[in-house]
This record gives C-alpha cells, sequence and structure tokens, in this order.
C-alpha cells in the first residue's frame, strides 16, 4: 500500500511525477474533469440562488470509483491538478468526492514538469483556494446562462445547431465589423517619387521627402509635376548627415496569446495545433534514458515573469555558447499587461541546457518546431540588446528634398538566436548608404514616380484576432483557441486565404443578438465582465452578487425576443447547375470548411461537390483544358487541369493567362514571405517581387 495518493490530469504527467517522487507515491489521473454541469440540461438552479447542480460525467464514474478506493488506502491525498481556475476547480470537485478537508494542505501546484519543481512543490502544498474555484465556476454559470438561453432561442427561430456565447459572439463581432470596414473603404490616390543616386562607383536609393524644411505629401499627379518642375539637373547636394547607434530589445518571452500568434505567422499553426503540440511538450515526452521529461513550463499563462534559476541556467548557456558580449547586463523594464493575472510564469523550456537539436530523435516534426521556437525566443529574451548603426542623409537639388536611411547590425545580440515576426511578414533588413559628408556631390541616375492608392484594414488572420481579444481584455489565455474553433465550426465564419470572413449565417445571428441582447456583444461590458471574475478570484466580491447583476436584466432581453425575434429562413443558394445524378438543380452549401455544392433534392439525393474556380487560363499540357483552382486534403489551394485525371497537370503556384517574353512557357505567382515574384515555370526568367 502506498503512503500517498496524488490525482493529476493526465496519464502522462502521472508516470513522470510517480518516477520523480518515489516508491511511497502513487499518482493517479483524473483524466480532466470528473464531476461538471450536464450536458442535456442548463445545470443552473435560477430560482435557487444560480446553484449549480454537479453531476458524475457520463462515463467517468469507474475512474471516480478507482480513485475513492485508492483514497480509502492512502494516508494522505494530494491534488495536483493544472495550476489554474479549471485546474482548481477539478481539485475542488475531487475533494469533495473522496472526502478531502479543503482547508487542509491538500493542494500542489507546479509550473514545469522536473524533478526539482515537483520535489519543492510537495514541501509546500497549500488549502484549495476558494477564489479560484469560485472564479471559475462563476464563469460556469454565466457561460451557461448565456449559452442554453440563448442557443435554444436561435435554434427556433433560425435553424438548429447554433449557438451563442460571451466571448465567440464578440469574436464573431469583430469579424463582422473588420469586413464593414473593409466594404466601406474608399481608397485615396497618393504619389511617392523614388530615386536612385550614384556617389562615385556606389548606387543608393532615396525618396522624395519635401521642399525646403518641410514634409511635403503628393496626393495627385499635379503635385508630382510641380515637384519634378523644381528640380534642376543632375546634381544633388549632401544637405545633411546624422549618425546615430540605436538599441534593438529582444522580444519577452512568450505568454499564450504570443506564443499562438508566432506560431501562426512563423510555423504556420493554427492555434488549436499550437496549444496542443504545446500540452504535449508540457506533460512530457519519452526521451530514452532519460524517461519521461516535460520540456517547457505550463502553456496557460499570460504573465512574462521568469523565475531565478531559469535566468541564471540561461545567462550560464548563455556565456558558454556565445561569450560574455551577449550577455544581458542591465535589468529591462517590462510592461505589465493591466488585465495579466499573473499566476505563473512565462513559457519557457524547463532547461535551457536541453537545446532543440539534441531531441531531434525524440520529438515529431511539429514538435521540435514548437519547442525550438520557444527555446529560441526564451534564450533571445535573456541576451545582450542587439546594436544597429543607423544613417539618415538629405539630398537637396534647388528646394527639393530627398531623403535616405540606412542601417547596419553593429552588434547583433539577442539576434544572433531569434527575431519576433510580425503579420506583415517584413523583417528589419541591412540597407547600407555610402559614406557621404555634408556638401558631398551625388548624380542622379534614376528618378521614377509612383501612384498608389490606401489600402482597407485587413482581415484578421487567427494571430491577429487572437491580438485584438487579448489587447481588448476580452477572454483568457485559455479560451482563445476553443473559441476561433467554435465560430468555425458553428459556421459563423470561413478562412479565406487564412484569414476570416463572416458568412451569411454568421451576419444573421449577429443581427439577432445585437437587437435582442446588445450587452452580450458590447466589448466594454464583456471585458468588465472579466474583470469581475478577475475580482471573485482575488476575493474582492462575491460570485453570486456578480451573477444576479447580469441575470436580472438579461433575463429581461431574453423574455423580449422570445416574443418579438422574428423566424428567419435561410434559403439555400442556387449554383446555377442541375445534379448529374438525379437531374434536379444544385445549390450552395456551407459546411465546416466553407462553401460546397449539394444537390437541393437532400436526402433523397446525396450528391455533393466542390466549388470549383476557373481563372481563365488554358491547360499548358494537354492545350485542351482550362486550369481550375482545387482545395488539397489539408485545405490547401492548388491548381490543376479540368480534364482531370486525363491530364495530370498540377501547380501550387497560380498560373497566370501570360506567357514568358522569354521561352513563351506559363508564367507563375510565386508566394514569397515577403510578397509574390512572377517567374517561368521553364526558364530563368523573373519579374520584379511585388509586396
Amino acid at each position: 500500500m502506498s503512503d500517498y495518493l496524488v490525482i493529476v490530469e493526465s496519464p502522462a504527467k502521472a508516470k513522470t511525477i510517480e518516477r520523480y517522487l518515489g516508491k511511497k507515491y502513487k499518482v493517479k489521473a483524473s483524466m480532466g474533469h470528473l464531476i461538471d454541469l450536464p450536458k442535456s440540461q442548463m445545470g443552473v438552479d435560477v430560482k435557487h440562488n444560480y446553484q449549480p447542480k454537479y453531476i458524475t460525467i457520463r462515463g467517468k464514474g469507474p475512474v471516480l470509483k478507482e480513485l475513492k478506493t485508492a483514497a480509502k488506502k492512502a494516508k494522505k491525498v494530494y491534488l495536483a491538478a493544472d495550476p489554474d481556475r479549471e485546474g482548481e476547480a477539478i481539485a475542488w470537485h475531487l475533494a469533495h468526492s473522496l472526502d478531502v478537508d479543503i482547508n487542509s494542505e491538500c493542494r500542489v501546484v507546479f509550473n514545469e514538469i522536473t524533478k526539482d519543481a515537483i520535489t519543492e512543490s510537495f514541501k509546500n502544498p497549500r488549502p484549495i483556494n476558494m477564489g479560484l474555484v469560485d472564479a471559475q465556476q462563476a464563469r460556469r454559470v454565466l457561460d451557461r446562462l448565456v449559452g442554453y438561453n440563448i442557443s435554444p432561442l436561435l435554434w427556433k427561430k433560425i435553424k438548429k445547431g447554433l449557438s451563442a456565447g460571451r466571448v465567440q459572439s464578440i469574436a464573431v463581432r469583430l469579424i463582422i465589423d473588420r469586413e464593414k470596414e473593409i466594404k466601406d473603404f474608399e481608397p485615396e490616390e497618393y504619389w511617392t517619387i523614388s530615386g536612385e543616386f550614384l556617389k562615385g562607383n556606389e548606387t543608393f536609393e532615396a525618396s522624395f521627402f519635401g521642399i525646403g524644411n518641410e514634409k511635403v505629401e503628393l496626393k495627385s499627379e499635379e503635385d508630382v509635376k510641380n515637384v519634378l518642375a523644381k528640380m534642376k539637373g543632375k546634381n544633388f547636394t549632401v544637405e545633411s548627415v546624422t549618425k546615430k547607434e540605436r538599441k534593438r530589445n529582444p522580444a519577452v518571452p512568450f505568454i499564450t496569446s504570443s506564443l499562438q500568434q508566432e506560431a501562426a505567422r512563423k510555423l504556420n499553426f493554427r492555434a488549436k495545433k499550437t496549444m496542443m503540440l504545446a500540452q504535449q511538450l508540457y506533460e512530457g515526452i519519452e526521451l530514452g534514458k532519460e524517461g519521461t521529461v516535460g520540456l517547457i513550463t505550463y502553456m496557460r499563462t499570460d504573465s512574462t515573469r521568469i523565475s531565478e534559476v531559469a535566468q541564471n541556467e540561461a545567462s550560464e548557456y548563455i556565456l558558454s555558447t556565445f561569450g560574455e558580449a551577449y550577455l544581458q547586463t542591465e535589468k529591462r523594464k517590462e510592461k505589465k499587461q493591466t488585465n495579466a493575472q499573473d499566476a505563473h510564469e512565462a513559457i519557457r523550456p524547463t532547461s535551457t541546457l536541453r537545446e532543440p537539436n539534441s531531441l531531434k530523435e525524440f520529438l515529431s516534426r511539429d514538435q521540435l518546431r514548437l519547442y525550438k521556437l520557444i527555446w529560441e525566443r526564451f534564450v533571445a529574451s535573456q541576451m545582450a540588446s542587439a546594436v544597429m548603426d543607423t544613417m539618415s542623409v538629405d539630398l537637396k537639388n534647388g528646394e527639393v528634398i530627398f531623403r535616405a536611411t540606412g542601417s547596419k547590425v553593429k552588434f547583433p545580440g539577442f539576434m544572433k538566436v531569434y527575431v519576433e515576426g510580425t503579420d506583415d511578414q517584413s523583417e528589419e533588413r541591412e540597407k547600407m548608404l555610402p559614406d557621404l559628408e555634408n556638401k558631398d556631390k551625388v548624380l542622379k541616375k534614376d528618378i521614377e514616380p509612383k501612384q498608389h492608392f490606401t489600402q482597407p484594414p485587413p482581415r484578421y488572420t487567427e494571430a491577429r484576432l487572437v491580438k485584438t481579444l487579448e489587447e481588448l481584455g476580452i477572454g483568457r489565455p485559455s479560451t482563445y483557441a476553443p473559441t476561433l474553433d467554435t465560430i468555425q465550426k458553428r459556421g459563423y465564419v470561413a478562412l479565406d486565404n487564412k484569414r476570416f470572413i463572416p458568412t451569411e449565417l454568421g451576419e444573421i445571428v449577429h443581427e439577432m443578438i445585437e437587437e435582442f441582447f446588445p450587452e452580450i456583444i458590447n466589448i466594454d461590458f464583456t471585458a468588465m465582465m472579466e474583470q469581475n471574475l478577475d475580482n471573485i478570484e482575488e476575493g474582492k466580491v462575491n460570485w453570486l452578487k456578480i451573477i444576479d447583476e447580469f441575470y436580472r436584466d438579461f433575463e429581461k432581453s431574453l423574455e423580449k425576443a422570445e416574443v418579438e425575434m422574428e423566424h428567419v429562413e435561410i434559403k439555400d443558394e442556387p449554383a446555377g447547375e442541375d445534379c448529374e445524378q438525379c437531374h434536379s438543380p444544385m445549390v450552395f452549401k456551407m459546411g465546416r470548411y466553407g462553401k460546397f455544392m449539394a444537390c437541393s433534392n437532400f436526402p433523397d439525393c446525396r450528391n455533393t461537390k466542390p466549388i470549383v474556380k476557373d481563372i481563365g487560363v488554358k491547360c499548358p499540357n494537354c492545350k485542351e483544358g482550362n486550369i481550375i483552382e482545387r482545395k488539397s486534403k489539408k485545405r490547401r489551394i492548388f491548381y490543376g487541369c479540368d480534364r482531370f485525371p486525363a491530364c495530370e497537370f498540377i501547380s501550387w503556384d497560380k498560373p497566370l493567362p501570360r506567357n514568358c517574353p522569354k521561352c513563351d512557357s506559363l508564367l507563375v505567382e510565386k508566394k514569397l514571405k515577403k510578397g509574390v515574384q512572377v517567374q517561368c515555370i521553364s526558364c530563368d526568367y523573373k519579374e520584379e517581387q511585388q509586396k
């Protein structure tokens, strides 16, 4: 018989922790929640002070029975669920089910699954934190009151299978509002004048800045002509040279939202995939003789804090690998988010000494890529700042001023390991200028005016949407990935070229909620509710008071909506062709992965087919078919002949309706990191890269 029983959430953790603790400890897994609200009903007794009706989750009875038997045999039970609100609630439910005193030192929490962290946590057990439990309980009850009241209404008035929720409704609103901005956007014309200049044999670029000492914006071709008319001859004089040294600091270690954003930018991972892989790295990976080891700290966090032990280990690694110059010498001020809970550390490797390359044989390709990203970001955050030499030069011709800027890395610092990505994929690159001094003469080689038009705001990518929700104080680290997954599964939004677009269904549901439940999609209201949950956690307010204040107004809205909300019939859009099997008209349907064509005679005829898009290019292979846009099983766009399988031509790059001027072969548009480039599939012909 074991002296102590330890209950964790997952079997992967149980195995590792049992090895660290020794023979006196038996570690078992609860497999997540065992007790929860029922799925078949709301499970909240509104008439009796909003009391939750908890039940044993279907199928979890045998697990609970096994834990009860083990608890009776043990001298002491330790509850070691995850270190967050959800984990605290699991521990609370287990304590009640296993007759463990919640005020006894029964709760053990750790931020990483390493021997030192586990051993230390068992030296400092604590009672169950009822602030955390109440905050989780309040969120759960609140979401039930919203979801289980509005969803049946949407089923009745629109169609079955719909849902509404506080965070998901805000996410849909943001996507719809952005689409409206794009539709209402009126582009404005503006011009730029770029120039190529010579200093001796060296060529460099400069752009028009202004007239005299004033910056001038070029809004029309007439403005450009006026500037060009003021220029006399090909000679420009260097008016001023400004040289500076600029420091560039590394990005702070990852929190949940920044990990999801950077994994989307650099690894092309969806938020759901990122969190799944991070969970695996946290819970532990089998590393041969080392056994199962947790490779990263807990992945649901909004804090950038790093323990002193981790900082010291990183410093030793940086010193031995890169040298003293690369060590961070001064403490940087960290901006703490106003709504951050700061419950545990940032996401970092459990040991800096465990380099990504040393784990290649133990990790899957995607696990390794995510671990490498986390490891590099953390190590870089502990390194010295990069030092950039910057140079700004003003060139004068009469009253006309052109300005050239350049920079080069004087000392790479953290950039030797990692540079943070951006949403537009543009990264700082070196742009050198020749040695220039005041009064130097330079020769104008070429002047090129260009017309531009302002662009509408971009549609949300997953990374941008997560960032926006975080900035607005909507949701918490654990909610982002499931929220994005839900709004797609419900058919409220679809992904087009990795960007969210609202569907007709999404817009209809949004309009209904906006009319009858405006507080649900009110950003300030939802952010305030998140703050209230934080206040509950800190013991500043009773959770029942918050729920009651919300429900009293919400109930009135429900009663009004039940009477006044109109029935909406969503008609299928005709596809303009007949079913080849039963000759009934085909219609467009919305599925999980976007629109597709289906027979209107469903369920008698179940014929479906994808929507194909003719791009107006003849097949270069068979010369008979047309090239159409297709999607692979992984939803990646490619291009193929519509005569497939008779013609097997395919291309991942988009073919263009013009041929190569050099060899008359097919031209394609190849996507690069910083834009697109037109190039020939047969010869070396390329056109200038476009952003």
